[in-house]
Formats: structure tokens, sequence, C-alpha cells
């Protein structure tokens, strides 16, 4: 199956967009990736929506600024979805499906909540496609974390590319999670803590920039071991896996005082060492690490790791991957399983108590008036 996939991460940079071919179980050919940044008031709105979404008790609630920024999202992704297309010259019965993450908003899996922005049936019908959305919903309602979900096409990806076992891929997003993958194809996933999330919102405090550009403003800063101490004292980082974490479980609070530099780098010491203490938990460690994710650009934070991290530590494109579009290329991935009815989490990556598959699928309106009339006819 042709499958489009659509990735908006808790770094809120933009909508990463990737089409891929896929039986659901093998990766058969990546054919081609692309993005559309938001503009700074659109991150504003996505971040209001992030505040006011802390409020909320039911996930289908959409007050004031939720609602305003579904529509936004939704309108957002139709267009890149229709520019991508185009730039492929492929038109939409060239596409069987496409995999609509949306904007995750608020992450409690403890309290039976997620909720991910995205009309997908509004989206369905302007594009003429089926679309899969909300896939964290179901795994949440059995047990399950509902995060990770990218595992199993990291597991796939290792496969794509004859990579040696035992392995780890880490995506370093606003939260950041890794895979680790055995030699008997055996998978472990969790989230490891914070990526670029607070390293962002320091630079955006302090600075008025959406990101440390390169890592560069860390630096130049020294960390403070005194306060990356009591980040680290967190009881979430001697929780066993499957674990997940709501992009604000940790705050900027304790960075008071700091001058943006030393900010900048006790934060991204403070993700490099989250990283290092995901490492305990895997079942033997791993003979390489490919990093992914927006994270993986940021020179300064990715030194640390392959001065910390055991193992060959390798940027995810110099597997000839694209570590900006590897989330977009698993919920094509993910959609096409969903579609045949397949597992999308396990035990080992979300904790849920059997494999389980999720999305919910919808369908052009046009489409479905079409269909109800071809049977009429029979």
């Amino acid at each position: 199956m042709r499958a489009v996939g659509l990735m908006s991460g808790t770094s809120m940079d933009g909508v990463d967009i990737a089409l891929i071919e896929t039986d659901g179980e093998h990766i058969e050919n990546i054919l081609a990736a692309g993005g559309r940044p938001y503009a700074p008031y659109e991150r504003k709105i996505i971040r209001a929506a992030m505040d006011a979404a802390a409020s909320i008790n039911d996930r289908y609630d959409r007050p004031g600024i939720m609602r305003e920024a579904e529509a936004m999202l939704t309108e957002i992704h139709a267009e890149t979805v229709e520019d991508f297309l185009a730039q492929q010259e492929l038109l939409p019965e060239h596409i069987d499906v496409v995999g609509f993450h949306g904007q995750t908003v608020l992450h409690r899996p403890q309290d039976g909540l997620t909720v991910q922005l995205g009309n997908g049936q509004q989206l369905a019908d302007r594009l003429g496609i089926e679309v899969i959305y909300d896939f964290r919903a179901h795994d949440v309602a059995m047990g399950g974390q509902g995060a990770p979900l990218v595992p199993l096409y990291h597991r796939a990806l290792t496969h794509y590319t004859q990579m040696q076992r035992p392995a780890a891929v880490v995506n370093i997003g606003g939260v950041a999670n890794v895979t680790w993958i055995g030699e008997d194809d055996s998978i472990l996933a969790f989230d490891t803590g914070p990526g670029n999330a607070l390293i962002d919102d320091w630079m955006l405090r302090e600075t008025g920039s959406a990101m440390d550009e390169n890592g560069h403003l860390a630096a130049h800063g020294k960390a403070d071991h005194k306060r990356l101490q009591t980040l680290l004292n967190h009881p979430y980082f001697l929780q066993k896996p499957p674990k997940s974490l709501d992009r604000n479980t940790f705050s900027l609070s304790s960075m008071d005082g700091l001058s943006p530099a030393d900010g900048a780098a006790t934060l991204t010491a403070f993700t490099a060492a989250s990283l290092v203490c995901a490492v305990a938990h895997f079942p033997k460690p791993p003979e390489i690490i490919v990093l992914a994710g927006g994270g993986a650009y940021n020179a300064t934070l990715r030194g640390a790791l392959k001065k910390l991290l055991p193992g060959q530590v390798i940027l995810a494109d110099e597997l000839g991957w694209s570590a900006d579009t590897v989330e977009a290329q698993a919920f094509a991935y993910l959609a096409v399983r969903s579609w045949r009815g397949m597992p999308l989490t396990f035990p080992s990556t979300t904790g849920v108590p059997e494999p389980t598959t999720g999305g919910v699928h919808v369908y052009p309106e046009d489409l479905e008036l079409m269909e109800l009339a071809d049977g009429g006819d029979n």
C-alpha cells in the first residue's frame, strides 16, 4: 500500500510529511518526505491550546482556543498534503491511506487522558482519501501508556537497512523516546525524558527565539550540576519501563536565576543525562544507537551523547534515514497496520496488557455516498 504519514510533534516546529510503500510489516520503499514549518503566531495558538488542555477532564472537550487550534491544525495539515502531492505529481487516487497523528496537547495516561488535536473527518473530506487518526486513544483505554507509538517502525527500519543488533533508536522531539531492539527482534520502548521541549521553552522565555539553533547558546554556557542533579532526582528516571511523559512534566522553575547560556547548557545536559539513565533499563547494551528527531541536529547535544552513550552513536541520516521525518514515516506505516487490523502497541512498548491495534478510520463523505449509490444499483 502507498501511505502518507503526518506528524506534528511536541516541539511544535511544524508538520512533517512522508510517503512510503509498505504492507504493514516490511518497508518496501521510502518514496519522499517534506515539511511545513509553523509560523510564530501558529505556534502561539498551539501553546495556548496546550495550556487550556491542562484543565480538561474529557478528551473530547474543545473549549475556546482548543477548538480554534484544532481547526487551524486541520487546515494546515490539509494544505501540507495537497502541496506535497502536487510536488510529487500525484493525485489523491494514488494514495491508499493517510496516517494523521495530530497535535498532542495533553498526555496523562494515568488518568485515561490523551488528546491529539486534528479533525480526521474534515481532513478526509478535504483530501478525498481515507484517513486514520487518533492512534493513541485505544491503547490508553486498554490500560497502556499510549506512547511511544513508533517502535515497530524503528524495528522495521533496522531490517530495511540491515542494521546490526542489539540496537537502539532514539527520537529526540519535544519529549525523547527510545526503542531497544534485540538480536532476536525483541523490543523495549519508553519515553526517556525531555527532548527539545525544555530547551525550546527556555529559549523562548529568555531570548525570544524558538530554539537553540545547533546548540550554539548551550555551547557557550556552563551547566549547573547542582540544578542538574535536582532534575535527575525526579522519580520518573527510576521507574521501570514501559512509561511515558507529558510534555509539561518538567518545568523551567529550577533554572530561575541562570544566564540564558547557562540555562541552555544545563537543560541540554539534562536531556543527555536522561538518555544515559535510559540505558540502564536496556536488557543488553546496544552495538549502535541511532539519533533521530529534530534534536538530533543539535550539535552540542549530539556531541554530549557521543561521549556518554555506549556503542556507536550516529545520526539517522548517516544510515540513509531522514532524522527529521522518521516519525511521519512511522505514522504512514502505522496507518497501514491499522487498516489491516494489526497490532500497533505491545506490553513491551506501552505496557498495554496484550498486543493492541488502534486508530479511527474515516472515509471521505463523497466516497461513502458513491458506495451507497453503487450498492443501491446492485
